[in-house]
């Protein structure tokens, strides 16, 4: 066919013409970004399309210019011949009716167009924007593609909408963002088609792939001959297991159940209509072409054996038929659209003709020789309207308030921030059972806390809790685990500990002991462990606060990285200071050829009375094995100096561990306050909104 020149034009901004091309203009950018999921709400109410008010719609939607009425009629041409050359083939997905009832080309439905968020510069969030804020509805008919095919506007008014409205919206954002997308008209699986993960494993509890380490083989290694085994004894052995197991099945009987159900046979596998997107390598530095599920926002290799073929696939320029034999899904086929024996295209990008006409019987051929040889066509522009989404609406996706994803043995649930007074974004719980009755474990994920808490995680069988902060918070807090915020009762605190002056990075506390451990210090102390006695039951009365009755010391143990600028018989490895029986223990690093420690041991006198500023020192009370020590180590006068420093120490120390106590009494009441009375913060230029967002929800 010649080239179709239009005599009437469509009203169209600068703006407008900018935005198709918005793709060529943007840089490449590496992309890096996790991948999010969707969720269906099982209470959704039906939605009735035909109550939905078109009035104030622009006129573009109502009617079709004079190159959009080429555009159809093109179309229907070529529609006759491809069911021509084609009869066992479905009907094309090419020219659906809008919410007004007008006939769009499916290529103009695209709206490329680039929103004013980050995140949706990259393919991850654009996903999981559409997977977010839409609500998922089934086709009518599951073995055809639908009749109608709504604008993204539309589409995002209302926030519903099929396969098909979920993947042109998605398409016309990667399109936007710079990606090479196109809009997939294909079959799937019932679970794809029907968004149903229940046989799937959350992707958040899914394990990175450890990459084997691949070993060297050394040929010249000595190999040892292996123990001889008996072939019979294996035979019988492994009989007799097999049938230990055997009674043992037969002995539990029906109570013998899957772990996991296989899934029924679908009657209608092959023939479940459903549309995603496909996105080619090149643009945006995109590595390998793969597939986007637009009910999820996941990412498919194009080998996915759950998508398992294809009809056709367009963007906002151009049409392709897939000529590619589907019989055994995806695989294997090519994305070579520039390869017309796999891929029709309806209007040729050069002067060659279309494949499909080359083919048609040369009466045919006679008849569409006046301008319509060549299929070389410019395609109109969008007669959607600009795609808009404000920043109330983006920060709020979920139309039901919030979204549940419903997992094999797990349940994913979603709010939008500040939906909740805690802050909670995001929680998984994972059951021990298929039913989802016995809960297992249960993780939390919170936004824009004032005390920077950002994740808990609930281990429902232990009812151990562990609270996760970014940094910043007042107490330099990192992470804190406990069963109960009462003292005492076994907790484990993490700091930040380049921000403290200790350099103290965990500490654990129970009723018994306190176990601190540094990291980075110049003295080359990494743990010190305190040992309590019991309270004098005197003062254990009830109402006695902790810090008014502090535990006795029993022992604090301390140990110490080697110091390489010291001799190894003077670096002190650990030292244990004995406080109710008054001993005091050094154990020195040994060196490379040492077998034996270095120790020196102070002890009290028996039958003499210890007075707080004597140091009394005698053979009976020093006891010394320095097999490798120097000279001065033998000195008494050097043992009465050591002696006297390990004193003031142990003073020290023993106000170190009782600030220690404070510092948890003070953690445990500060957690509790900032739990009675969670704070949110919010953004110094989103104060009105907020304020609005807030009175709203009230």
């Amino acid at each position: 066919m010649e080239v179709l020149e239009e005599a009437e034009e469509v009203d169209q901004t600068a703006e407008d013409v900018n935005s198709l091309n918005i793709s060529d203009n943007l840089e490449d950018t590496d992309t890096d970004v996790p991948l999010e999921e969707v969720s269906v709400p099982s209470d959704v109410p039906v939605f009735d399309w035909s109550s939905i008010d078109t009035s104030r719609l622009p006129s573009s939607y109502k009617t079709n210019s004079r190159k959009e009425k080429e555009l159809l009629h093109l179309a229907d041409h070529f529609l006759q011949q491809y069911t021509h050359l084609c009869p066992d083939r479905k009907p094309l997905f090419v020219h659906p009716v809008n919410e007004c009832g007008m006939e769009k080309f499916v290529s103009t439905t695209v709206r490329p167009t680039l929103l004013p968020y980050p995140e949706l510069y990259y393919w991850s969030g654009c996903a999981s924007f559409v997977s977010d804020y839409l609500v998922m509805e089934p086709l009518k008919c599951p073995i055809t593609p639908p009749s109608s095919l709504y604008s993204p506007t539309t589409i995002l008014k209302y926030q519903r909408g099929n396969c098909f409205d979920f993947t042109v919206l998605l398409c016309s954002l990667l399109i936007g963002a710079g990606y090479d997308a196109y809009c997939v008209h294909g079959y799937a699986t019932h679970e794809i088609c029907s968004l149903d993960q229940t046989q799937e494993l959350c992707p958040l509890l899914r394990k990175p792939q450890e990459v084997p380490e691949e070993m060297d083989p050394n040929k010249y290694r000595i190999k040892y001959p292996l123990e001889p085994q008996s072939k019979f004894e294996l035979q019988q052995k492994a009989k007799k297991e097999e049938e230990i197991e055997h009674v043992q099945q037969e002995e539990r009987g029906e109570e013998v159940v899957m772990e996991v159900e296989k899934p029924k046979r679908d009657p209608l596998h092959g023939l479940r209509v459903h549309a995603w997107v496909l996105v080619l390598s090149g643009k945006r530095k995109v590595p390998e072409t793969f597939f986007i599920n637009p009910f999820t926002g996941n990412s498919h290799s194009t080998m996915d054996e759950c998508f398992l073929g294809i009809e056709s696939i367009w963007n906002h320029r151009n049409y392709w038929v897939n000529m590619q034999d589907c019989w055994k899904g995806c695989k294997a086929r090519s994305f070579d659209l520039s390869d017309s024996l796999r891929w029709e295209i309806m209007f040729s990008e050069s002067n060659k003709p279309s494949q499909l006409l080359t083919e048609l019987p040369k009466k045919d051929m006679d008849d569409m020789e006046k301008g319509e040889s060549d299929m070389s066509f410019e395609m109109p522009l969008s007669w959607v309207a600009r795609i808009k989404v404000s920043s109330r609406e983006y920060a709020n996706p979920y139309s039901q308030g919030k979204k549940v994803i419903l997992y094999d043995k797990s349940k994913l649930e979603k709010w939008a921030p500040y939906a909740n007074g805690n802050g909670l974004v995001q929680r998984l719980t994972v059951y021990a059972d298929l039913d989802r009755t016995k809960e297992v474990e249960v993780t939390e994920w919170f936004k824009h806390r004032e005390d920077l808490l950002y994740m808990r995680e609930v281990n429902k069988q232990t009812q151990l809790t562990t609270d996760y902060f970014r940094p910043g918070h007042p107490l330099l807090l990192k992470a804190h685990s406990y069963t109960s915020l009462e003292p005492e009762t076994g907790h484990t605190v993490e700091f930040y500990h380049t921000a403290r002056v200790d350099n103290l990075w965990k500490r654990f506390e129970n009723a018994t002991e306190m176990t601190e451990y540094f990291e980075g210090r110049d003295d080359f102390l990494h743990t010190r462990h305190i040992e309590f006695g019991e309270r004098e039951k005197k003062m254990g009365m009830a109402g006695t606060r902790t810090d008014a009755n502090p535990r006795p010391i029993v022992q604090i143990k301390e140990c110490f990285h080697r110091n390489p600028e010291k001799p190894a018989d003077e670096d002190v490895e650990e030292r244990i200071f004995m406080v109710i029986d008054d001993i005091i223990q050094l154990t020195y690093h040994l060196e490379v050829h040492d077998t034996i420690a270095s120790k020196v041991v102070f002890s009290r006198v028996i039958g003499r009375e210890r007075r707080e500023d004597e140091i009394f020192l005698s053979r009976e009370n020093s006891v010394k094995y320095q097999p490798w020590s120097s000279e001065k180590h033998k000195n008494v006068l050097h043992l009465y100096e050591l002696l006297w420093e390990l004193r003031e120490e142990q003073k020290q120390l023993k106000q170190q561990v009782r600030d220690s106590e404070a510092e948890m009494l003070n953690i445990l009441k500060v957690r509790e306050d900032e739990e009675a009375n969670v704070k949110l913060s919010v953004l110094m230029y989103n104060t009105a909104e907020r304020g609005q967002e807030h009175e709203a929800m009230v």
